[in-house]
């Protein structure tokens, strides 16, 4: 095989493009990943990595402001803001050039620049490594960009996407966060803890639209606890930039306006796919609605071209992306992987209190004129949580009443986001209530929370 020729090529090495890479390698195939950027993509250089960072940075802060409630005393506490960021940006980098070194240890060869669909299994690429490339299968893994809505155009000073959030050049007094999915709440928890005054505006009537309403009620109730003003039924139509600050004008459900000053604004209205300038209409590729059209195993219309990840629609998560990676690569290799069942996939929010969920919400039962059982089990009354000074959240979880099945579960609280992957498994294993029931969970611990939620559905707690 020529030194330019592949059995694979992957455009893109965000987390859906190098386990793509690392997975094809381990089944024989000689494989190729092109990056114009920084190895990891998105998610890892300017996404979940580097807002988890800077979101430990502030629960510690805000832990340290309630020493007191522990027993303990700290005085002078303060953050420098240059260092919590060279920090995120230090993990970042640290798994940066570990994407680097498992491309080496894998065999996978890494191509700098920008990548062109310029025919049936061959690819252009300018930059660092340009020319042509060819292989029978190319995956498209292009990620996607923050969604820019009109009037709300980034201008990197006073309006910022969640790159220019990533690396605030002030610490602002005041700040507009607009969009109130994961990405929006996480940055307004962040800012709100570190002190500055936040106000959100969402047009859904909810705030974290793809909750489960209860849920997100209680995450509104908890947020605002803590100082973060909420405007839903609400849309910016106009922002006045003056000098170092802004004035932003909502307009409320009914027509009336509102005026918000504030010193800086956030457009977390959600993302887009990238697939603009990769040569789509050239090969004729379907997209719809600003993604790559796919099948259950990454396949597009056009034979020897897929797509995974964000480029190939929602839910735009990173594992969503890995596992499209691992599927569409084990279907190339005439393996037979089980298609993506998108039901299964667990979304979290990494605000305090967290959110995490996985299947359907109470209302999507409903809408489906599904009978369930719905069990809830609340914070407040686990030992390991009173313990941690966290008693404020709840674990809710949804069975198919007939059956047993479970259909979703949803909850709130510390480490919910770790607690989550045990439903996942639960549902990847057509797990029954009387199995999760008699499962024996350690104590004391958070986790115990979650077959007592089991037990409340079916009038069997024991612990509350």
């Amino acid at each position: 095989m020529a030194q330019n020729e592949f059995d694979v090529i992957i455009v893109g090495s965000g987390p859906g493009g190098y386990v793509a890479a690392i997975r094809a390698s381990q089944l024989g195939m000689k494989t190729a990943i092109v990056e114009k950027k920084d190895l990891g993509g998105i998610c890892l250089n300017w996404g979940c990595i580097p807002t988890k960072a800077l979101l430990r940075s502030a629960e510690i802060y805000h832990y340290m402001q309630n020493a007191k409630d522990y027993g303990l005393s700290a005085e002078g506490i303060d953050f420098d803001l240059q260092k919590v960021v060279e920090r995120s940006r230090g993990v970042s980098k640290q798994l940066n050039n570990g994407v680097g070194f498992l491309m080496k240890k894998n065999k996978v060869t890494v191509i700098r620049g920008t990548a062109v669909l310029e025919g049936k299994g061959t690819i252009k690429v300018t930059g660092e490594n340009e020319g042509t490339y060819k292989a029978p299968h190319i995956i498209l893994s292009t990620g996607a960009r923050p969604r820019v809505l009109p009037g709300l155009e980034p201008d990197g000073k006073l309006i910022w996407t969640y790159f220019n959030a990533l690396k605030p050049d002030i610490m602002p007094k005041s700040l507009v966060v607009v969009g109130s999915g994961a990405i929006g709440i996480e940055f307004a928890s962040f800012f709100n803890t570190m002190g500055a005054d936040v106000t959100v505006v969402e047009m859904m009537p909810k705030i974290l639209p793809v909750e489960d309403d209860e849920i997100s009620a209680m995450a509104r109730k908890a947020l605002e606890k803590q100082g973060i003003k909420f405007l839903t039924e609400a849309k910016v139509t106009k922002v006045n930039k003056s000098g170092e600050t802004l004035e932003a004008t909502v307009e409320k459900k009914g027509g009336k306006t509102e005026t918000i000053k504030a010193d800086r604004l956030i457009s977390a209205v959600g993302v887009q796919g990238n697939i603009e300038k990769i040569g789509l209409e050239k090969l004729g590729v379907k997209t719809d609605r600003g993604c790559v059209v796919i099948d259950d195993y990454g396949r597009t219309n056009v034979e020897g071209v897929y797509a995974i990840g964000d480029v190939a629609g929602p839910p735009m998560l990173a594992h969503k992306a890995e596992h499209e990676g691992v599927v569409c690569v084990e279907k190339i290799a005439g393996k037979h992987p089980h298609p993506m069942d998108k039901n299964k996939i667990p979304g979290c929010t990494y605000c305090n209190p967290q959110v995490s969920s996985v299947g359907l919400t109470e209302q999507a039962c409903k809408e489906k004129g599904l009978d369930v059982r719905i069990g809830r089990f609340p914070f407040i009354a686990n030992g390991k949580a009173i313990a941690l000074g966290e008693p404020e959240g709840m674990i809710k979880t949804i069975f198919d009443k007939k059956t047993g099945q479970l259909l979703g579960a949803h909850m709130i609280g510390a480490e919910v986001t770790e607690l989550i992957q045990g439903f996942c498994v639960a549902m990847g294993l057509e797990t029954t209530e009387e199995e999760l029931m008699h499962t024996i969970f350690p104590h004391p611990t958070l986790s115990e929370m979650m077959p007592e939620s089991v037990r409340e559905a079916y009038d069997m707690m024991i612990q509350a």
